[in-house]
């Protein structure tokens, strides 16, 4: 195709569809494969790819190429307006780890698990939500935060399922785990000690929506509970009240959740409102 014919005829909306379109499988693409599928010159695919990094609507990763962006993340995988948290959670995450100087995590419970995003210390940007992105909800302190406040029957479903041992530190008997669920709903604050990984810890708190629910979890992760416990733990307790909140201000106190096959906020996971787990 020679000169700009193939711009002939096509509006700036028509080419922003025909990029956007290019990532409907969520695969990702470099600058030259975006042109050959929108049929766009380099030059045009450069300019309005740019633009739509800049809006967050597409995401360049390190080695140059293009994805979906968070907000066309959410829209795709959640229903409904969900997008305050989603909107909301990468500037706390941002905030948390600047004050921290940790990588941070911010996390909702979906099929028994921990989907989350996270921002890693230092200048890189915050994450964007992937099927990649899953952890195992009993051996991380943002999983137990979340699961504190379910009601018995999750848990019970997650313990059936098995408690799968990640080190010799993982908890893997239902007592050992609804003990520690009991504690962390009094304390508002769970921990994770070498439970997933050998030398890694977190702390992790609840972020509470309108009415009390919980619909996510924040994640410090740290070197040493004993030595850290006490520095991480009033940064992290600010940030997850704030985005509280944020959320419990939401107009028409309506809060759309995060999309869970287990939506323990829609069967009683309210701030105190359930029953124990212990």
């Amino acid at each position: 195709m020679a000169g700009n014919s193939a711009e002939s005829g096509r509006s700036v909306t028509s080419k922003v569809t025909a990029i956007l379109t290019a990532f409907t499988d969520g695969s990702m693409h470099s600058l030259t494969e975006i042109a050959r599928l929108t049929g766009l010159p380099i030059s045009t695919a450069h300019r309005l790819a740019s633009e739509l990094a800049a809006w967050h609507v597409l995401e360049r990763t390190e080695d140059g190429l293009y994805r979906v962006g968070l907000p066309l993340r959410m829209i795709g995988g959640h229903a409904g307006n969900s997008h305050s948290l989603w909107e909301r959670a990468p500037y706390v995450l941002e905030d948390l780890s600047s004050a921290t100087r940790r990588d941070v995590r911010l996390g909702v419970l979906q099929n028994l698990a921990v989907t989350y995003i996270e921002k890693l210390a230092g200048h890189r940007p915050v994450s964007s939500l992937s099927d990649g992105a899953v952890l195992p909800a009993h051996a991380t302190a943002v999983g137990k935060a979340l699961l504190a406040f379910c009601p018995p029957r999750v848990v019970d479903t997650l313990i059936a399922q098995g408690l799968k041992p990640f080190t010799p530190y993982t908890l893997t008997t239902p007592e050992r785990l609804r003990r520690g669920l009991a504690v962390t709903r009094l304390a508002r604050v769970a921990v994770s000690r070498w439970e997933l990984e050998l030398g890694k810890s977190a702390v992790a708190t609840p972020v509470f929506g309108p009415g009390g629910v919980v619909i996510a979890a924040l994640e410090v992760r740290v070197s040493d509970l004993r030595s850290d416990f006490q520095v991480i733990r009033p940064a992290l307790s600010v940030a997850a009240r704030s985005l509280s909140r944020e959320l419990a201000c939401e107009s028409g106190n309506r809060w759309p959740l995060p999309a869970m096959s287990t939506n323990f906020a829609l069967h009683g996971g309210r701030n105190g409102g359930s029953a124990p787990v212990a």
